[in-house]
């Protein structure tokens, strides 16, 4: 049950307990305990909504930024991802293969905030070998959720 209750909040964090409890067959009372069992031990993070920033008055500038860097003796890449995901507006932070060793996600109100947080944050650290920098232009899909659906026309076409 546990995997298959992960699976469905995954997709539908705001699906009710109540739902959740018929579509997987057992009672609701079980499935208020595992998930309070599995946020106890850590496993669900957090509940998070997914916003198209796009469809709204507000300007945000969302940023990918790799990062090289030097590992630490006996702490590899954990203690500067710390560092860089300690900063508020780092979005997320990720240990990647390739010529990078860390992906970092920003959100910000302009290019020039982006840009200022790279030169006198991100490339100050001292572990900071260099970064690369590129800007988000349009979403498409997100956390597997389609952002700017294409609506078909259905009407059928008369011809005379």
């Amino acid at each position: 049950m546990r995997e298959e209750l992960l699976q469905i909040i995954e997709k539908n964090s705001k699906i009710a307990p109540n739902e959740l409890a018929v579509i997987l067959g057992v009672r609701e009372e079980d499935i208020l305990n595992e998930l309070a069992a599995l946020e106890k031990e850590g496993i669900i993070c957090g509940y998070h909504t997914l916003i198209d920033w796009e469809k709204t008055s507000l300007e945000k500038v969302n940023a990918l930024i790799e990062v090289r860097v030097t590992p630490q003796r006996g702490q590899g890449f954990d203690r500067i991802a710390e560092r860089i995901y300690n900063y508020p507006e780092v979005r997320a932070v990720y240990l990647i293969s390739g010529g990078y060793d860390l992906l970092v996600t920003l959100e910000e109100k302009s290019l020039k905030e982006i840009s200022n947080f790279v030169t006198d944050k991100l490339s100050t650290l001292e572990s900071v070998l260099s970064t690369a920098t590129h800007f988000i232009l349009k979403k498409y899909k997100d956390h597997g959720t389609i952002l700017d659906k294409k609506h078909n026309d259905e009407r059928e076409i008369i011809t005379p």
